[in-house]
């Protein structure tokens, strides 16, 4: 612990012991004056700030404050009381400050009391209520917001993060001022009644205990409680002033003094027409005329002045904008910032600005935001920002998406139009022919007006918004491989190490680097398989990588352990899986032409014996895709890895299963054997 922190704790000891013991006359009178050095360093620093939160410390110190003058008010009550005076500073603040009369130092403290206590707390009360509620009403639109800009490539994920924590800080810093305006509120009640105290009972000490005659004993001890009163109500007064400050301070870009005169004084005309109105009053009243025209005529020249400085300020900032303008295009790190290329961009033609802009009920934001936590879940990737812009190049109805600067889909809506997807080949309704692009299905645009028709004749009926999403979502489902790079990794593998510390100390730095973690990754993903997961992933590489560093065998071996979820996600309801197999001729092709290299292995097929295998495939394929159901290849665990290598240009979206990747208590049906004769 600092000696900082000792020195605030050994402070709010010391005022809980000031509760309790006498404390000699010359200690009050600087604890006095300690208290009014805080109340001013308080005020000035409320005043010296741009926003709220750079004070955000201010409700616990309003509370320490207050419990110190109050500590201070018991003290010097129990001196008054019991010795009949209570220091220096309180003497002359009876005798200097009121000029020794009991009838102006009442009067003064009365109106120190009122004003803090009806206008500036009653206000500021009311402001930090009123602010607190509409804060906390904000949050959710401004956590859209910071969702939304950063969708839109605004801003980074750090930058997110520090506005989302930057709102939460809001929300309880004006929480909590709502609740410490009742301190200063209660300070101010308790004030006028430790002066009423102190004047009753000081007048009966001093006649019962002291003997002093009535009128001496009312002068004294009116003279000392008032001086308490004051010594303790100015800095209170202060303290409210601060807090009145704090609760009632906009966003900015300067402190309360640059904004008053930027803002108050910003206005040259201002000032003459004001300038003007104090000369004529001058002039057709009785008020004397020197001094309503010393006055207007300085607000004029002050006018005169700021307008001069205003053109000159003016012409300076066009310079001195070209100026930059022109060195940032020279400077080198213009050129550099070329370089940058997006991980995925989202591109639309004029047409469907409407999709993207909220004011015009847009929720493209909204759903790309609900994209990447739904790919999250499937996928267990963090996806990357998704950078929205209009592209004048593109048709006006048309879209694409770019991942890493090259385009891997594109089509085109009609946003005035629902697209309906038959169920068969019946063409019942009249529409635009088109073609489905999240998965290649023949479709028609249709108007609203045959939507309920359409939808009563079994076609499935989509919104633009819910097409281009269900794109987007595809695309990047297909392409999650090449998003998920080493940097990527990197953040994968810190996440799961906070949990499973010992475990990634067993994979990585040795015996597998980061980039033979993300090899393995990556083929998971490019065979959608979730990498969720990571914990049974990495205890699978903790117990073969020390046997092989080959990712694709450490692939396969990864895919094994992953059985259960492999199985659920392409298990039919009741646990029935309908399979493709290969023969065993097809098996034994395979397993005798792979080659093994220092570089790994990969299958050396005769092409006529490969084309002949993707021919037959296909045909099975094609019969199982007629019967609505998704075509599975099932075959040894020994070939799987090369059937993969043989089919994945031609059949990309086809899973290739082994025996070893599905649950023993799953029911496999085949359904199709691929042979060559």
């Amino acid at each position: 612990m600092s000696a900082r922190d000792l020195t605030v704790l050994s402070s709010v000891i010391m005022i809980v012991a000031m509760l309790v013991i006498p404390l000699p006359s010359w200690l009050l009178s600087i604890l006095i004056i300690v208290n009014i050095m805080l109340a001013l360093v308080v005020l000035l620093t409320a005043m010296n700030m741009k926003e709220p939160l750079e004070f955000s410390i201010f409700p616990a110190l309003l509370l320490l404050l207050t419990l110190f003058r109050l500590g201070l008010n018991v003290s010097t009550t129990r001196a008054i009381l019991s010795r009949g005076e209570a220091g220096g500073v309180i003497e002359v603040f009876g005798d200097f400050v009121v000029g020794g009369n009991i009838l102006v130092g009442l009067v003064m403290f009365l109106i120190l009391v009122i004003i803090q206590f009806i206008v500036i707390t009653k206000g500021a009360e009311r402001v930090s209520e009123v602010a607190a509620r509409f804060t906390l009403d904000a949050m959710p639109g401004k956590q859209m917001s910071i969702d939304a800009d950063l969708n839109a490539g605004m801003i980074s994920d750090t930058e997110a993060k520090e506005r989302r924590e930057k709102v939460g800080k809001e929300a309880d810093f004006y929480g909590a001022m709502d609740g410490a305006t009742k301190f200063v509120k209660g300070d101010a009640i308790a004030g006028i009644i430790i002066v009423t105290i102190n004047l009753i009972f000081g007048i009966i000490i001093g006649v019962v205990q002291m003997g002093l005659p009535i009128g001496e004993a009312a002068s004294h001890f009116t003279l000392m409680t008032i001086g308490d009163g004051l010594v303790s109500q100015i800095p209170a007064l202060l303290i409210s002033i601060a807090m009145g400050i704090v609760v009632t301070r906009a966003a900015s870009e300067g402190n309360i003094g640059h904004d008053i005169t930027s803002q108050l004084f910003a206005s040259s005309p201002i000032m003459y027409v004001a300038g003007g109105a104090i000369i004529l009053l001058g002039l057709f009243t009785p008020i004397h005329d020197f001094l309503t025209l010393s006055i207007g005529g300085t607000l004029i020249a002050s006018g005169f002045v700021l307008s001069r400085a205003a053109k000159q300020g003016g012409s300076e900032s066009f310079e001195m904008e070209e100026e930059a303008a022109t060195d940032e295009m020279k400077s080198p790190e213009s050129v550099v910032n070329l370089l940058n290329v997006d991980q995925i961009e989202f591109e639309f033609g004029y047409g469907l600005i409407p999709l993207a802009d909220t004011n015009q009920g847009g929720d493209l934001l909204d759903r790309i935001v609900m994209i990447r936590r739904q790919l999250a879940l499937e996928l267990g990737l963090v996806i990357p920002v998704v950078r929205i812009r209009d592209n004048i190049q593109l048709q006006p109805n048309e879209y694409r998406l770019k991942i890493k600067g090259n385009e891997v889909g594109k089509g085109e809506l009609l946003l005035d139009h629902y697209l309906a997807m038959s169920p068969g080949d019946d063409d019942l309704i009249d529409g635009i022919d088109t073609i489905e692009p999240s998965f290649g299905l023949p479709a028609k645009w249709i108007d609203e007006s045959v939507k309920d028709q359409a939808e009563l004749l079994g076609y499935t009926v989509v919104d633009p918004p819910s097409v281009v999403s269900t794109h987007i979502t595809e695309l990047i489902k297909s392409y999650a491989h090449d998003l998920l790079g080493r940097q990527e990794t990197k953040q994968l593998i810190d996440h799961i190490k906070e949990t499973y510390p010992i475990l990634v100390e067993e994979v990585t730095p040795s015996p597998l680097s980061v980039g033979d973690v993300q090899k393995v990754l990556a083929k998971l993903l490019k065979e959608n398989v979730s990498i969720r997961n990571l914990a049974i992933i990495f205890e699978t590489l903790a117990d073969y990588a020390r046997h092989t560093t080959d990712t694709e065998v450490l692939t396969e071996y990864t895919r094994q352990a992953l059985a259960r979820q492999i199985t659920s996600q392409y298990a039919q309801s009741g646990g029935m899986l309908k399979v493709i197999t290969l023969s065993g001729r097809v098996e034994k092709l395979v397993a005798d032409h792979i080659q093994q290299t220092e570089h790994g292995n990969y299958l050396a097929l005769d092409p006529n014996d490969s084309q002949r295998i993707l021919e037959t495939m296909a045909s099975q394929i094609e019969q199982i895709s007629m019967t609505e159901q998704t075509p599975i290849i099932l075959c040894s665990p020994a070939v799987r890895m090369y059937i993969r290598q043989l089919t994945e240009r031609y059949f990309p979206q086809i899973p290739i299963l082994s025996y070893n990747e599905l649950e023993a208590n799953v029911e496999v049906q085949s359904v199709g054997v691929v042979n060559i004769e």
